[in-house]
């Protein structure tokens, strides 16, 4: 069994969708053809994927279906946290109820007794030292760092009461945890608090953005870009 991640899948596969991806660039071109058949090759049933927000540019439930339909058909099991782009996102108990092989992630920490390890993640945001980053953003990044909180908790408290030992942690999050800078963040604190061991993010595109990405080890914490147009839209395996 093993655990993939990938980020910003930008589907728009509902006929009411106009969101043509190829005008950023090649890497976009058929982009989620290339995802379908690098996961249909590498990817079991048995296995775990992570997609690490900006699912689908629907902008309510409906106009998303098509698109959580098609990751829904391909093999393995999938968790889904959300990014900026994802309008259609509702309740995760009510997005929790659709379908048998997927987990809409949000405050909470999912175990996968096969791994022995938690996925815990939330969307993020940009963080202080970013570029014109104001009261309005400290907010909502004071408002996702908590959340992360609480899935970490929830991490804890799961194997407190199974095993009473520290669980294992991957987390997803959908902005990268540092600025342009890789400066620290409230989200790098908490991972390395909480032992995390992987965080797997996107969110950032084209080359000048990916050279600004946080790679490597920080508090004992290694971090990933899985943003489809760099991994060449082929789910990374992590672990």
């Amino acid at each position: 069994m093993s655990i993939f991640a990938i980020g910003d899948l930008h589907l728009s596969l509902d006929g009411r969708i106009n969101k043509p991806m190829d005008i950023f660039g090649d890497r976009w071109e058929n982009h989620h053809l290339r995802v379908e058949r690098s996961w249909l090759k590498n990817i079991k049933e048995e296995d775990t994927v992570i997609i690490c927000g900006d699912i689908s540019w629907g902008l309510r439930l409906d106009e998303a279906m098509e698109d959580l339909r098609w990751i829904s058909r391909l093999p393995g099991y999938k968790i889904i946290t959300k990014g900026n782009h994802d309008l259609w996102w509702t309740s995760t108990n009510r997005l929790n109820t659709l379908f048998d092989n997927i987990y809409f992630l949000q405050n909470k920490a999912i175990f996968l007794e096969k791994e022995d390890v938690y996925i815990c993640g939330t969307r993020g945001w940009i963080t202080p030292g970013t570029r014109d980053f104001d009261a309005h953003d400290e907010k909502i990044y004071n408002r996702e760092v908590l959340r992360l909180k609480m899935s970490l908790d929830d991490a804890v408290n799961q194997e407190k009461e199974r095993t009473g030992n520290k669980p294992r942690i991957i987390s997803a999050i959908h902005y990268p945890p540092t600025n342009d800078k890789a400066q620290g963040s409230g989200f790098t604190d908490l991972m390395a608090r909480y032992g995390v061991s992987t965080c797997v993010f996107g969110h950032l595109h084209g080359e000048k953005e990916h050279k600004q990405a946080i790679s490597g080890v920080l508090g004992g914490v290694k971090y990933r870009l899985v943003a489809l147009d760099y991994v060449e839209a082929q789910p990374v395996k992590i672990f």
